[in-house]
């Protein structure tokens, strides 16, 4: 390589040189901001879980507290005052007032919170559902009993998380109708479905026991 190439060569690398801290010297603080907002984000996103795990754990805290006063009225009255984090945590806390306000002898006011529960559309379809039966359940209900078959025969359709459940109430139903024979065929069709719990298995099986029925599935 010639003298001339060489000056020609070094020339060229201090233009790209130059060239290069003049671009950095511009836009070099893209990339500054850029690391703030990763690292800023980042410690952002850490500190929120942070803060939603301590606000679960102080409301858990609270509930645990409440339910520790002897007497169900005033556990009904330290859980009323509990801000519950999230919708679906005031869903729980909801239904643990109405279990509460049912030993207290209050299944009307127990009812109606179940109730509003139900109704209310901001919360997941589950948390409806279970309120919901939990209300209909009650023998404060002031639903007639075909009223309450029809409730019991939606929670009952298929891919219904409480499908089985609402298929033990219906059998009830049946049976409150006088209809012995139709309640020991639905009992046996839970005794043979694959998603059976033990609890259920064993109410199933007793009342159709009890009704003079004969089992069908193990």
């Amino acid at each position: 390589m010639s003298d001339t190439d060489s000056f020609i060569d070094e020339v060229t690398e201090e233009v790209r040189r130059d060239r290069l801290f003049r671009l950095m010297r511009r836009y070099g603080w893209i990339a500054i901001v850029a690391v703030l907002l990763l690292v800023g984000g980042t410690a952002y996103r850490e500190y929120a879980r942070s803060a939603e795990a301590a606000r679960a754990q102080a409301f858990g805290d609270a509930v645990l507290a409440a339910l520790e006063n002897d007497d169900a009225t005033d556990r009904v009255a330290a859980m009323t005052g509990i801000d519950a984090p999230t919708p679906e945590g005031a869903a729980m806390l909801d239904m643990l007032i109405a279990a509460e306000q049912s030993a207290a002898d209050n299944g009307a006011e127990a009812a109606q919170r179940l109730n509003d529960t139900a109704t209310n559309g901001a919360l997941p379809e589950i948390y409806r559902q279970i309120a919901s039966y939990k209300a209909l359940t009650r023998p404060e209900s002031p639903l007639a009993a075909d009223e309450r078959r029809v409730a019991f025969e939606a929670m009952a359709a298929p891919g219904a998380p409480l499908r089985l459940l609402a298929e033990e109430q219906l059998a009830l139903l049946d049976i409150e109708a006088g209809e012995t024979d139709a309640a020991v065929t639905r009992l046996n069709a839970i005794l043979g479905d694959a998603e059976l719990t033990a609890g259920l298995r064993r109410r199933a099986s007793q009342l159709i026991v009890a009704l003079g029925g004969e089992l069908n599935a193990s």
